[in-house]
């Protein structure tokens, strides 16, 4: 199903689903947490992502309510990203679904690499 058939319907959790549907923007939320971060950080921070993924992604969160984007007239052109009060309140939604899914693993990631978003420390900023 794709995302403008998820938003014809009245089901919170199917909007829900349609504004996070993606692998990326749950990633992203959890980069920028409660600062914001330029484009080319961002990119650094997840480098797995091409650029334009990336400027995809924000695009449609931009959309979806999630984020803010700030131009700053200036030159060379600057531009900032940060979490809306809606984006912020997925931070410990995003930190329980971590939680589960260690929960219920029986694989050993440890030789794996980490994504380095989801530490202890991370949930204790935003109070989970």
């Amino acid at each position: 199903m794709v995302k403008s058939e998820l938003m014809k319907y009245s089901c919170p959790l199917g909007k829900a689903m349609s504004a996070l549907g993606s692998k990326w923007k749950p990633i992203i939320v959890l980069v920028i947490k409660d600062r914001k971060l330029r484009f080319g950080e961002l990119a650094v921070r997840i480098n797995v992502i091409s650029r334009k993924v990336l400027t995809d992604q924000l695009r449609e969160m931009q959309t979806d309510g999630l984020i803010i984007r700030e131009e700053f007239k200036e030159l060379p052109p600057r531009v900032e990203y940060s979490l809306t009060e809606k984006g912020l309140a997925l931070l410990p939604i995003l930190y329980l679904l971590e939680e589960w899914e260690a929960k219920f693993t029986t694989e050993d990631y440890g030789s794996e690499k980490s994504c380095g978003v989801l530490g202890k420390e991370k949930k204790k900023e935003v109070g989970v």
